[in-house]
């Protein structure tokens, strides 16, 4: 392109003056509760659960965390391939209202805080680390070209240099601007000077991804927040200041950027050590907001001592009249304590072992951050976060009512949108306060490989992974078929309606999920129409199914498609039509189901077990009305799979039971058992790093394999 000319903006800096924070007018247990509804902190599962994200199957870390699913994590994680642990990170960090203080440094936090997101995977460097800038202003107003100016500076000059981090893409929007007329007078809004940042790095080990979750099962741990903002406890930007509708002279910066670079270094030498059992980081809500997650994620209690961040570096200045010294020490004590818990610095909370403090510490110390690191708590075992002070407990709420408070805000949004009775069991599940959360049972063992026999064969038997216009889950389902010692081939609809392909060439068919033809005739309609409305591929779809020797599966879309072709199927007259899910939304969870005693021949062996398993779909719902018999499915046994809840009771409750199916029904099969259909996607978790949580005995199975690539195996034995 050449050298194109270069742009020259004559522009003048301008300067704002702010209040500082009066936190006597912030009252401790109404900021608590403010701060955990405000959008920003509050959950955002409203808006998680309705997006895919285990399509592929290569997703291993996303927002939910632990047995009780909560969307708590600081990155996303993902794996490079089906077989080894290494894979990506990605996070996000941003902090826009603090530009309205101070731009630079809400540009700089942005990029601390999209590190210390993703420094919960397992980056080995910093230097590792590369940044998407996303750069938005309103360019021509007054003052904020000189903003941008001095925020690209910042990041771009002088904090992504110190810390040997490289940004080589980024896009920006400099508009950001809009005027209107209204009653004959003209108004304006203008956004501040934002920085979304975007951090990648390459993952050593997806497994060692560390999360907010909370280890319950050793005896003696502590919580140490290390202070990345050096004890400085700015408050300008801050959800605090929002809530209660005030501002600070001083915002949150990155002023320090070995500490930082200290900070990643000391964090990959204390995770090579295993010496980090949590971790989270502080950003917005401050240290409460990241304490109280922690508890929502673990279902147990926090006491935290916050004597250690109220040290007040002005002790030795006068408080005035000795007659009100008691008053003005409580009042400036209380100061403390909100500055303490509610600034929103650089910052991380670990877990360890008590017994390993020491060693800990000389960890911070050798990169030179032990000074802004402290012991702050630990969990308790009363299910209350407690904040002592001065030897008093200042303040003490119920984990549950907290973690009300916090799912309310996603709670009424999804109520506005959703079918309300539905959003109304998922709320009121959280009263449970004894709720053990996902619990999985094994009938069988899964470190027993029952194809092994078959595997060294040099011929496989052939399968056809089949898949129409939309469908996306084929990959994740050839590669667990042939584990399990199939060859795969792919089969696009268009090779069956062309010749270029037939079925009778395979012994296995593999209806895989997606949205074929975008579900817009319903889901699976399309796909089943093209086939039965079309005599060639009618006529080799019904061969297929009626040779002796023949077997398929139907996965999600798979399952919708193949339910509206049971008039072909042998044995499938009784199965349902699958409709839109009771909750009037598309559902992604990870959610427990019970694998029946049934014919087919993908669960043999596996009866009785509970397993978590990944869901993703709008119709799912098992309709008895439209087609099929309820009372065949129970008296043949075809029903092969239906969803349990916490306890391993069979559910219609929402959300364990994400699409309201009478019984939990989620999975049906023939009377000889070749034929079988499933909602969930079992193909997406055949890994124990592809669910998002899974028990950690299951890290001792056989190369990774998690319970569900069983079912893949025993269509291989029963081949033979």
């Amino acid at each position: 392109l050449g050298k194109p000319p270069k742009m020259h903006r004559d522009v003048q800096s301008t300067h704002e003056q702010f209040a500082p924070i009066n936190c006597n007018d912030i009252d401790l247990k109404m900021a608590i509760e403010a701060v955990l509804q405000q959008p920003t902190v509050a959950s955002k599962s409203f808006l998680i659960t309705i997006g895919d994200r285990t399509v592929g199957g290569l997703n291993s870390r996303d927002p939910f965390v632990g047995p009780w699913q909560v969307p708590v994590a600081d990155c996303a994680v993902t794996t490079m391939d089906y077989h080894g642990y290494r894979g990506e990170a990605m996070s996000m960090g941003e902090r826009t209202p603090v530009a309205l203080f101070n731009a630079p440094a809400a540009a700089k936090m942005a990029v601390g805080e999209a590190i210390t997101n993703i420094l919960a995977a397992d980056v080995q460097r910093i230097e590792d680390i590369k940044l998407s800038a996303n750069w938005m202003a309103a360019c021509g107003q007054a003052g904020e070209d000189a903003k941008l100016f001095a925020s690209v500076e910042a990041v771009g000059m002088e904090l992504c240099p110190a810390l040997g981090i490289s940004i080589p893409v980024g896009k920006d929007s400099l508009s950001m601007a809009t005027t209107w007329q209204d009653q004959n007078q003209t108004k304006q809004v203008i956004a501040p000077v934002s920085l979304i940042i975007s951090a990648f790095a390459p993952v050593h080990d997806v497994r060692k991804t560390l999360t907010p979750q909370l280890n319950t099962e050793i005896a003696d741990t502590e919580l140490i927040l290390i202070d990345l903002g050096c004890n400085q406890n700015r408050m300008a930007g801050s959800i605090v200041t929002q809530v209660f509708d005030q501002t600070d002279t001083e915002a949150p910066s990155v002023d320090r950027p070995e500490v930082l670079k200290g900070f990643a270094s000391a964090i990959t030498q204390l995770r090579a050590k295993q010496m980090v059992l949590a971790y989270h980081d502080r950003s917005d809500g401050g240290l409460l907001a990241c304490i109280a997650e922690m508890a929502f994620a673990s279902h147990c209690g926090i006491s935290i001592n916050v004597d250690l961040l109220c040290i007040d570096a002005r002790t030795e200045q006068d408080y005035g009249d000795a007659k009100n010294w008691a008053s003005q020490v409580s009042g400036r004590r209380h100061e403390q304590t909100i500055r303490a818990l509610f600034n929103e610095e650089l910052g991380v909370v670990i877990q360890i072992e008590r017994s390993q403090r020491d060693s800990v510490f000389a960890i911070l110390r050798e990169q030179g951050i032990s000074a802004f690191s402290h012991v702050i708590g630990k969990p308790n075992s009363n299910d209350t976060l407690e904040i002592w002070r001065d030897a008093k407990c200042v303040y003490s709420e119920s984990r549950m009512t907290l973690q009300k408070l916090w799912q309310n805000t996603s709670y009424q949004i999804a109520r506005l949108r959703d079918n309300p009775e539905c959003v109304d069991s998922e709320f009121n599940a959280l009263d449970d306060a004894k709720d053990p959360g996902m619990s999985p049972k094994l009938t069988f063992d899964p470190n027993e490989n029952i194809s092994t026999p078959y595997l060294q064969k040099t011929i496989r038997p052939k399968i056809a992974i089949l898949r129409e216009q939309g469908v996306n889950s084929h990959l994740e389902m050839a590669y667990a078929m042939d584990l399990a010692g199939f060859a795969t081939h792919d089969v696009h609809m268009s090779d069956l309606l062309a010749g270029r392909t037939h079925l009778n060439e395979f012994q296995g068919l593999v209806a895989c999920g997606g949205f074929s033809y975008g579900d817009v005739l319903g889901a699976g309609e399309g796909w089943a129409k093209t086939i039965l409305f079309n005599p060639m591929l009618s006529d080799q779809f019904r061969a297929f199914f009626n040779r002796s020797d023949s077997f398929a599966l139907g996965v999600c879309n798979g399952c919708q498609m193949m339910s509206n072709l049971s008039k072909l199927i042998p044995g499938a007259d009784a199965w349902p039509k699958f409709t839109r899910n009771q909750s009037e939304q598309y559902e992604a969870r990870l959610v427990m189901v019970e694998v029946l005693d049934s014919p087919s021949l993908f669960f043999k062996g596996m009866a009785g077990s509970h397993l978590p398993i990944a869901v993703a779909h709008g119709e799912g719902y098992a309709n008895f009305k439209h087609q099929g018999n309820d009372q065949q499915v129970e008296s043949n046994h075809l029903a092969a799979m239906r969803f349990v809840d916490h306890y391993g009771k069979p559910t219609q409750r929402y959300p364990f039971n994400p699409n309201g199916s009478p019984h939990g029904l989620t999975g049906v099969t023939t009377t000889d058992g070749r034929f079988t259909v499933m909602m969930p996607h079992p193909e997406r978790v055949f890994r124990n790093v592809q669910m998002s949580w899974h028990p950690k005995e299951w890290h001792q199975h056989a190369d990774g394999a998690s319970p569900w690539l069983r079912m893949f195996r025993n269509a291989r034995v029963w081949v033979n």
